[in-house]
């Protein structure tokens, strides 16, 4: 034993044990006055003596303060070598950026502060019980953000840097709730493709082609290795991630052309002293939050992910923020409004119809080149403040103009051979090659308070001449994940069938990703011919005809908790009216209309085999029962805490505790 002890504490260096016991303290003295000794909070002269402990010289104590907050990961030594590894690219390099905000601010007479609250990946979670986590993160660190800021009572404004798919939602809730102090979003950026090689999203199907001999051991290896190209960023493709940078530009709450950037070049660094500047000069001009983001402004981010073809899982986290803020939550009704009126205008992983990694749609112009077509067809709210202090209508007529869009747009051309107008289009030219608007959402049924799948990307050769897409297939029946992963790895999921995985919303699992399965159908040959139903959620590189979101979830009694194998499923999709129903419509060989299917899932008990993971944390199923009170999984799975409060003072009475 004294060994093991040995060998952990190592041997005696006498230089360890010469102890320091005291030190002189800072040389100089604090800029106080006999207005501050007797007026001001204890806390804000304590906070002068801490910053003068950590270093920052007594005489520039006086300068305006601002906090830094970012979801900055790992340990990067100086050269940019992996001291410890962060849990994904996306937050590796933003120290950088917190890095360059907090010099522009210093070198401008101000204070920087910097506060962290790390983000989890969920590519690295999908499939395992890391994905439990997930959403319900997005919360939490919003919440724990909040306290970050308030806890710093003397800053005079707050800049965001986050980047990757619950972070920066997180982000967003947080400062959106912070409605009468200035603030600021740095997306994080976005990493290159490999030369050669395939993206972060398709790099993930590697098990499931493997398995079913589409893919050989070398090339799995080989393409692993090279499918993250720089070290920095969110993935290249226009999943949650990137769709979150593009929405909080959108929403006029980022310098111009700040999404999408490619980490660690200096385009990319720069825009942290942009929105430094942006700030300061919001502080100065008395521009808070509450003037930024409006209902005018949430409409806007809604337009441009209509014209982007986003994440279904901005379905979630907009009308979050919106709650955050005291605004209009948007609602289904909203969201089917806003895609019918505003067309798919991006060409983009995964989406097509050409698969172009994110960068190129940065050097295309990004969402100020998206918004100049919006604006034409007159779908924008033009005169919202942005964080550059000015309208928006402003900023583009700038954007259009600039050296800037046409040096960028230039190097596409140049560097990769790509027209920009091939990949941000005209509504004609994007009218021209079929493209459809992006999501729809089907009720039926099975989904009776109704459902989501970004019909956009359904493939092509499995619609109709009207562009419907109709599947009539078995349903073969799945409680967890890893079961269904199996069955399409043996052999078990074949063309034709409906998987449908249950149990897996909010109360379930805290509503996981189901990437792993949506991104085998995608890249296996069959694939396409199966449809896919669950309670759960996406990523937002899905593609294919996955319908998720359905509710009541089935283990809130919903009536997809209720199918078993065999059973007889009917799905239409209208990719062009943007319509849709999934219907329960056959038991063995009887076939039964929508209406006798309901009432045979109503007589029907659910699935003897569904019940919440038995690996769910507390921590989890907290989240679940506080944001199923507050309106669930269509109204942002938020915390509401009025209603959370009522639902809480109903249930002591009920018991008898008051």
């Amino acid at each position: 034993m004294s060994e093991r002890i040995t060998s952990i504490m190592g041997s005696d260096n006498p230089g360890d044990a010469e102890i320091q016991t005291h030190a002189p303290g800072v040389q100089g003295r604090l800029p106080l006055t006999d207005e501050l000794l007797r007026h001001a909070p204890s806390g804000d002269l304590f906070g002068l003596s801490q910053n003068v402990g950590m270093g920052w010289k007594p005489g520039r104590l006086n300068g305006r303060q601002f906090l830094i907050l970012s979801t900055q990961g790992g340990l990067r030594g100086e050269d940019g070598s992996p001291v410890a590894l962060g849990y994904h690219t996306g937050h590796w390099e933003v120290g950088l950026l917190m890095k360059a905000a907090a010099e522009e601010i210093s070198s401008q007479g101000g204070i920087p502060f910097a506060g962290y609250v790390s983000d989890p990946c969920d590519g690295r979670s999908q499939g395992t019980t890391g994905m439990f986590d997930s959403l319900p993160y997005r919360n939490d660190a919003a919440l724990v953000f909040r306290r970050l800021i308030r806890s710093l009572p003397t800053r005079r404004g707050v800049i965001g840097i986050a980047t990757c798919d619950k972070g920066l939602p997180a982000m967003l809730l947080a400062l959106a709730g912070m409605p009468q102090l200035p603030g600021i979003i740095v997306p994080g950026g976005v990493t290159l493709p490999p030369t050669e090689g395939e993206d972060a999203g398709k790099i993930q199907t590697i098990g499931a082609r493997y398995s079913t001999g589409e893919l050989t051991l070398e090339a799995a290896a080989e393409l692993g290795c090279r499918a993250c190209a720089t070290p920095g960023g969110g993935c290249q493709f226009l999943g949650t991630a990137a769709t979150a940078q593009v929405v909080a530009e959108a929403m006029g709450l980022t310098v111009p052309h700040a999404a999408l950037a490619p980490s660690g070049q200096p385009i990319w660094e720069e825009m942290a002293r942009q929105s430094s500047r942006a700030l300061m000069a919001m502080e100065a001009d008395g521009l808070r939050m509450g003037d930024l983001l409006t209902d005018a402004a949430v409409h806007n981010a809604m337009a441009v992910h209509a014209a982007f073809g986003g994440s279904t899982n901005l379905l979630l986290h907009i009308p979050a923020i919106a709650h955050a803020a005291g605004l209009r939550m948007p609602t289904v009704q909203d969201w089917i409004r806003i895609n019918r009126d505003v067309p798919r205008l991006v060409s983009v992983l995964p989406n097509g119809p050409v698969f172009h990694p994110t960068i190129r749609v940065f050097l295309a112009g990004g969402v100020p080149e998206v918004m100049l077509h919006l604006r034409r067809l007159g779908v924008l709210e033009e005169s919202v403040r942005t964080a550059a202090g000015t309208t928006l209508g402003q900023v583009l007529d700038w954007w259009e103009t600039s050296e800037r869009r046409h040096r960028l747009r230039g190097q596409l051309l140049e560097k990769d051979g790509i027209d920009p107008d091939s990949v941000i289009m005209s509504p004609e030219r994007a009218r021209q090659l079929g493209i459809t608007s992006t999501v729809t959402f089907p009720t039926g049924n099975l989904a009776p308070e109704g459902s989501v799948i970004k019909s956009t990307s359904i493939d092509p050769s499995v619609l109709d001449a009207e562009g419907v897409y109709r599947h009539k297939g078995r349903a073969k029946v799945f409680t967890t994940e890893r079961e269904a992963m199996r069955a399409i790895k043996s052999g078990g999921i074949q063309a034709g069938d409906v998987l449908v995985l249950i149990g897996r919303g909010p109360s379930g699992t805290g509503m996981e990703e189901t990437y792993q399965l949506t991104s085998a159908l995608k890249h296996l040959s069959f694939g396409k011919q199966v449809a896919l139903l669950t309670d759960a959620r996406f990523s937002g590189v899905s593609t294919g005809a996955c319908i998720g979101h359905i509710g009541p979830e089935a283990l809130a009694g919903g009536p997809i908790g209720k199918l078993r194998d065999g059973d007889l499923i009917d799905i239409v999709i209208d990719r062009s009216r943007l319509e849709g129903r999934i219907h329960f419509v056959g038991e063995g060989e009887r076939e039964v209309t929508p209406e006798e299917g309901a009432v045979i899932l109503a007589r029907r008990p659910l699935h003897p085999d569904m019940r919440p993971d038995e690996a769910l944390p507390d921590d989890t199923k907290l989240w679940a029962a506080l944001q199923s009170v507050s309106g669930g999984t269509w109204s942002g799975n938020v915390y509401d805490v009025d209603r959370i409060v009522t639902a809480l003072e109903a249930g002591k009475k009920a018991l008898g505790w008051s």
